[in-house]
């Protein structure tokens, strides 16, 4: 147990190195932005510097957006998931704060099309081992815990919002590149973890009651369960059928493991569902 979790912080740590490359080496020079809580603090700490004449990194400035997501993260989502977003938070600050801010290019094209996947990398490595890199991930598990809300629908309103004022405050094509770097940054992050915000899972097991039992223990999902035989044991099983977001995915899976190492799971992706997601 000691050895996935410090993979797991090791990983964050690593993601928002990437991320903080990203920014100060490719996106914050170019006025070119990233998507979610970090295009913001880039948009609203360029817009301090720019226009008002001061100074306030984006590091600080991504900090201080996330200390309130944080602590409705740390009531509603649970403390272990926040810890993990505290740390990716922290380590993106810290090395916002100590790397240099440059181009390593004139041409803003490859700082839109880098800065997008080395931070697409390391949200998405982020995500596969269901940990946080904090903002609309801890946005998305609340609404992913409550009703089914369209997760998606927030996403979109932000960056909306921060492509159209790059658009606005600075040039035309600036909103563009940041358009671009949304694109590859999304590409990579479907390419690492998964592509769409609910997949389903069919488990095939021998202890689906023990299974059920930890599932609904971590989860609020419905489960159907439906009788099936092995072709060849002829051997008695069940087959557990349930939606989930790709947020709870990396839990389905360590709860699997816990219970049931031996248990068949197919993951498919879910392009839309009708009904009421939350309960059974």
């Amino acid at each position: 147990m000691f050895i996935v979790e410090a993979k797991r912080i090791i990983v964050v740590i690593f993601g928002a190195l990437l991320n903080a490359i990203s920014l100060n080496f490719f996106l914050i020079e170019a006025n070119v932005y990233a998507s979610g809580f970090t295009g913001a603090a880039q948009l609203v700490s360029s817009v301090f510097n720019d226009f008002i004449g001061i100074s306030i990194s984006t590091g600080i400035l991504l900090l201080l957006f996330n200390i309130p997501v944080i602590i409705l993260g740390w009531f509603k989502v649970g403390r272990g998931f926040t810890v993990y977003s505290i740390i990716s938070v922290i380590a993106a600050t810290f090395f916002l704060e100590v790397l240099p801010v440059f181009s390593l290019s004139d041409d803003i094209i490859l700082n839109a099309v880098f800065g997008g996947l080395i931070g697409g990398a390391g949200v998405g490595m982020t995500l596969k081992l269901g940990a946080s890199t904090g903002g609309m991930d801890i946005v998305a598990m609340v609404l992913s815990r409550m009703k089914d809300k369209p997760i998606g629908t927030y996403f979109l309103s932000l960056n909306a919002v921060i492509i159209a004022m790059a658009g606005i405050l600075y040039l035309p094509e600036n909103a563009l590149y940041t358009l671009l770097t949304l694109y590859v940054t999304t590409r990579v992050i479907d390419a690492l973890h998964t592509r769409h915000e609910k997949v389903t899972a069919m488990i095939i097991t021998l202890k689906a009651d023990e299974l059920q039992a930890a599932i609904h223990n971590q989860m609020v999902r419905g489960i159907t369960i439906i009788p099936a035989k092995g072709a060849y044991t002829k051997q008695d099983k069940n087959m557990m059928y349930l939606v989930i977001t790709r947020y709870e995915l990396y839990d389905l899976e360590r709860i699997i493991n816990e219970v049931d190492p031996n248990a068949f799971t197919n993951i498919v992706q879910t392009t839309g569902i009708f009904g009421f997601f939350r309960k059974d």
